[in-house]
């Protein structure tokens, strides 16, 4: 059971948009709330911007590090275990 897409032609959509442009009012903003949202929304300071990059610098350096060290336990692993086995087979 694929669901149906309904199309609408142009001609309705116009329709719609004038019908919402006659009932809906626009709202007038208090200058408080605009006060609010300028404060909520900066841009950082280039200090912070470099200081976030740093950041992911070390981030990746850490990563790194486990990786590779989880690739040195990986190859440690292998290798005993295959000179076990051979001892056994021998």
């Amino acid at each position: 059971m694929a669901a149906r897409k309904k199309i609408v032609s142009d001609e309705q959509l116009n329709a719609i948009e004038a019908h919402l442009a006659g009932t809906l009012k626009r709202v007038p903003l208090s200058n408080d709330v605009i006060q609010r949202l300028h404060e909520q929304i900066h841009f950082p300071y280039r200090e912070q911007i470099t200081l976030h990059l740093r950041d992911w610098q070390r981030m990746f350096l850490v990563f790194g590090g486990v990786m590779s060290v989880m690739l040195l336990l990986i190859t440690v692993a292998r290798a005993f275990f295959h000179l076990v086995g051979r001892r056994q087979l021998g």
